[in-house]
Formats: C-alpha cells, structure tokens, sequence
C-alpha cells in the first residue's frame, strides 16, 4: 500500500536565497522518526521530455511497510511545461500540500493565482494543507515611513493565508522555522494525521473490492432475515399515592373520629393508614403496647395530644350505627386540633412533604411560635422510637425518596388480625384484611363493600376460583403496590384474580413479568420445558389480555421450529395457526432455500476452492 503526496509552491526566502535551509517537503522526510529512507535513495528526479523534471521526486516508507512517494514542484513554470503530467499527479494525490514564504509575496501569489484554479477543479474531497512558512521580518515595526511601508507590502498576512485555506477547506498552518518542532510536531502532526486517514480508506475500499471479487460463483448460501419485532408492552403508572389519599376525602369506611377540646366533630379518618407512619396511633388504638414501643416520648405525645372517649353520653353517640361505630378521640390541644386537617392531609399524602405543610399552618396560625410548636407536635407523631426526631432529617428523607414511605409499613398489617375488620374465606382457611385500604385501592371491593350487597354488611367473606397463595399476593399488592410471582404459573394465576377485581396495573405487572421470563429463556429450555405456551395463550385471551396474547402469538411464531413440534401446537385455533404461519421466523422460503444450499454443497459439482 502507498499514500502519493502532492508539493506545490516555493516556501524560499527570495531575499535570503543563499542562507535558506534545505526545503519543507525534504527537511521533514530527513527528521521524521516514521518515515525511514537513507539520504541516497530518498531523491530520486522523476522523468522528462524537457531539460528539468517537472517534478521532484522522494521516496521513503512510512509507518513501517508503507510506500511513500512524494512530488514536488516549486515552480509553476515548470509545472506549467508538462500539463499531461502535472494533471494526472495531482488527480492521483492522497494529500496536497502548498507551501509559500510569508516574506515572498510574489510566491504567495503564484500559488493563489496559478495553483489554486488547477487545484480547485482536481480537488476530490482531498485533504489540503497550506504551510506558510518563514517569519515576518517587520512584523513588529511601528514606523509608517515609505521604507517599512514598503516592506510591509512584500510580507503574506495571516488574514491573506486563513482566507486562502478557507476557499479551499484546507488546512492552514505557519511555521515559522524548519525546525524539529515545527516540522516533527507541528506539520508532521497534521501531515501524519491526514496519512493516517488515506489509510484507512484505502484498506476500506480494498476490503470492498476483496469482497466484490470473491463472490461464490455458484448457488449463494441464502441469507436469514432478522425475525418480526416483538410488540411492546406498556407499563401502566402507578396510582397508589392517589389512591389513599382519596380515601380522605370518601369518607368511605371511616371507622376513627376526631374531636377538637369543645366535644366538637373535625375529620375523619382510618385507623390502619394512621398506624402505618406513626407509633403514636398504635399506641392511641392499641395496637402496640408502651412496653413493645419502649420509647417515653411517644407515650407523652399520645398522652398530651389525644384522649380516647367512648362515654354513652357523647354528644351525637345516639345518631351512630349500633353495629360497630368508629372510635371517638378528642385532640386536646387546641392549636393543633386547628390544623387537624391539614395534618391528615400530610400523613395521607405520604408524610413527606414538609414545605406544603408548613405553609398550610402559617395561613391558619399566624404567630410563628405557634407554627414551630404544632410542626414539632408532628415530629413528635411521627418518631421512630429510639432514634432523636429532628426536621432536618426529615426533609433528608423526602430528598432521597419523596414517595409513600408507609407502603412497606402497610404490609405489617398483611394477613393479621390487627384493626382487621374483614376476614376472607379462602380454600377452607381465613385471611383477614382492612376494608378502607381494599376500598381505596380496588373498585371493584369499594362498591362490593358500600353498595347493597352481602359483603357490605357481612364480616365473613367467601371467596372463590382462586388459591390462598393467589389471593395473599393480590393483597400483598393493594397494600404495598408491588408484587413478585413465584414463576410463570403462579403469574398466570395472579392476572386471572386481577382481571376478576378490574385491577389493571396488576394486570399489567402480571403481563410484563410473564414476558419478561418468556425471553430470558434459552432456545434449549423452551424446547424442554412442561409450561403449555398454548394454554397460556388461550387463558390470555379469556381473561381480556389483549396485550399478552398478541404478544403470545409473536412468541410462538418467532419461536416456529421450537413449538411447531410440540403436541399443544395442534390446539391453535385456524386463525391463531394462519397469524403463525404467516410470521413464522425463520421462513418456509429460508428454509428450502437452506435445503438446496445444503444439497448443492453435498453435491459433486461443488469443489473445495481452497484444496
């Protein structure tokens, strides 16, 4: 492989002809470290019909094993004299380089006028530098008489050469010495660089005539296409905050309310999201004891702020329902029974946003004391025992993770019979539940349980066509909103019991992590498996997945040569087999056009070409 450089222009110093050092093109080929060649083989005068060569020639090798030939023409006379020559070099260029003085403006308009047209109709996405070498030798003068005007007016400005290199898309570069720096570092840099680039162009367009010419003169081996792309399945958002913070504002199986200090009615809420962030309502409600909880401070708190009132003569005791009605407590502080609802609206939303909550407190209390004490009286509720309640630890915690954080301390109330006001018969076995959270979270439960119905007055609720194991991981995700099946099987089971409650998420949990396990499965294990892919895709379809199914049938038909020989196979209906067949990977037509490959390779005519 060889990189052809192209020279013109004469970069001497037409005051200075007899000091001038040896030329730009020479004086690199000598000093640079990756170009090897001895003084006596590195010149070599090209050829001519007339008396001078109209080129100069070098040759060295470069990078190791590659050739480098250099032309090099300093004068357009000479260039001019043999114009068949002179054409064809410079079309053959990998790279060009011009070069003038900046003390000899009659070279630099040589090349600008001369050069540069013959350049500019040859040039083909070449690379092109522009060397202006030399320094200004009245660069610095500040006189303006005739003389140095004069002399200004023989010098190349660096405005001129940018312009120049600008018309071209060259690149543009001064030297202003030939020395190792300038010509080892500086110009052999770039030089090196945009050798560097023919290079790998050269060896890029070699590999594609290398491909071209070794085409297989006989039956091509057929060329697989890649398989349909699968559908992509959607994940739904989740609605979990939202979800118990509307339970708020239904009133919906409220079964606790509060009272300010004159016996007066405030809010209403829901024992078991109350416990779920606070230790101080688990004591209030009796959950923990002061012995489990172990803390002073809380048992204060609960003592100070609230009192539990179940005296026959309260006020309205006669409007409530005989049946089981909801716990009164009385807020003895009256600053904080003011914010009350606010308060409740906090822990509701999460009890993490701390900003919201204090603006909602300065809007009803106006004197900052006042403020500082009810948000205190919050820290207080909020407290984990054992540990210094600070409101700059707080807001630490909503930083990192500004979410319910009582979602994984609903799941302590999971399968217990604490605050439970509901218990499922299940397989010959209770579970027992909370109705306000099964209320919030399912639709289908909160007009089961509010609406003229059994279950809305019944505390035993039977359940039916679903296992334990299904059921307890179904409330696993209305209380925490998240789940994690077992395997495919159970999956199954779980998205059959959310189409059965309309819990869509759920749904589309169940759907993505079927999926999800489906593709991770090597070719080998799919083919050796018990799971019946068919069946599953049937019960996908009974069950209202429409996004599963579909993506079932692209399974299967991606997956042809795996499923085609299992027996479940036959049990897809005609229009299931047609949308198989029809996006079946690999195809029918790769395939007998493998079988002829295969039989022609087998086959007598065909020869080894290496052997």
């Amino acid at each position: 492989m060889s990189i052809h450089i192209v020279a013109l222009g004469n970069e001497g110093d037409a005051f200075h002809q007899d000091n001038r050092p040896s030329g730009l093109i020479r004086t690199y080929l000598g000093r640079s470290p990756l170009v090897s060649g001895d003084e006596s083989s590195l010149l070599l005068n090209a050829t001519s019909t007339v008396a001078r060569p109209v080129f100069t020639e070098y040759q060295a090798s470069a990078f190791g094993n590659v050739k480098l030939v250099v032309h090099d023409c300093p004068v357009w006379d000479i260039f001019d004299s043999d114009w068949y020559t002179s054409r064809n070099l410079i079309g053959g260029a990998d790279i060009i380089v011009i070069k003038y003085n900046v003390n000899d403006k009659f070279s630099f308009h040589e090349v600008k006028d001369n050069y540069i047209p013959v350049i500019k109709r040859a040039l083909n996405s070449v690379p092109v530098i522009i060397a202006a070498v030399g320094t200004r030798q009245n660069e610095e003068l500040p006189c303006t008489c005739p003389l140095c005007t004069s002399d200004r007016g023989s010098c190349v400005s660096t405005t001129e050469g940018i312009q120049l290199a600008k018309e071209l898309g060259a690149t543009y570069l001064e030297l202003h010495s030939l020395d190792d720096f300038y010509i080892g570092k500086y110009f052999g840099g770039v030089l090196e660089y945009f050798m560097i680039q023919a290079l790998n162009q050269k060896t890029s367009e070699k590999m594609k005539k290398r491909k071209m010419s070794s085409s297989f003169h006989g039956i091509r081996p057929p060329q697989l296409e890649q398989p349909e792309k699968m559908p992509v399945l959607k994940a739904e958002a989740s609605h979990y905050n939202s979800d118990l913070n509307n339970l708020l504002f239904c009133c919906q199986c409220v079964d606790v309310v509060f009272y300010n200090p004159d016996l007066k009615k405030v809010v209403e809420a829901h024992k078991i999201v109350l416990c779920a962030v606070s230790h101080v309502f688990m004591l209030l409600f009796n959950v923990k004891s002061p012995t489990e909880i172990q803390d002073s401070s809380i048992v204060r708190t609960t003592q100070d702020l609230f009192a539990v009132n179940r005296d026959a003569a309260f006020p309205g005791a006669s409007q409530e329902s005989s049946g089981n009605p909801p716990l009164r407590v009385v807020v003895k502080d009256a600053l904080f029974c003011s914010c009350l609802s606010d308060i409740l609206r906090f822990i509701y939303s999460g009890a993490f946003q701390w900003e919201e909550l204090e603006e909602d407190i300065r809007k009803k209390l106006k004197d900052s004391g006042d403020v500082s004490n009810v948000i205190e009286k919050v820290k207080c509720i909020l407290k984990t025992p054992g540990k210094i309640n600070c409101l700059r630890n707080c807001k630490t915690y909503q930083a990192r993770k500004p979410l319910w954080f009582y979602n994984t301390s609903l799941k302590f109330f999971l399968n217990k019979p604490m605050l439970a006001d509901v218990v499922f018969e299940i397989q010959g076995t209770t579970v027992p539940a909370h109705r306000a959270i099964l209320v919030a979270r399912c639709e289908v439960m909160a007009a089961m349980f509010n609406g003229n119905y059994m279950e809305a007055k019944s505390v035993l609720i039977p359940v039916y066509g679903v296992s334990k194991e299904t059921f307890l991981s179904f409330l696993e995700y209305l209380y925490t909103d998240s789940c994690c099946p077992a395997g495919i099987f159970q999956a199954m089971c779980l998205l059959i019991c959310a189409e059965m409650y309309q819990v869509s998420r759920l749904q589309h949990i169940c759907e993505l992590f079927i999926i999800t396990q489906l593709q991770s499965m090597p070719s080998r294990e799919l083919a050796s498996m018990n799971l019946d892919i068919v069946d599953l895709l049937k019960k996908a379809k009974f069950h209202h997945s429409d996004c599963l199914s579909t993506w079932l049938l692209h399974f299967i038909a991606t997956n042809y040569l795996i499923f085609s020989q299992k027996p479940e196979f036959q049990d897809l209906s005609v229009e299931e087999r047609s949308f198989v067949e029809k996006h079946r990977w690999p195809s029918n037509m790769y395939l007998k056009q493998l079988a002829e490959y295969r039989k022609y390779i087998h086959s007598r005519k065909c020869r080894c070409l290496v052997m």
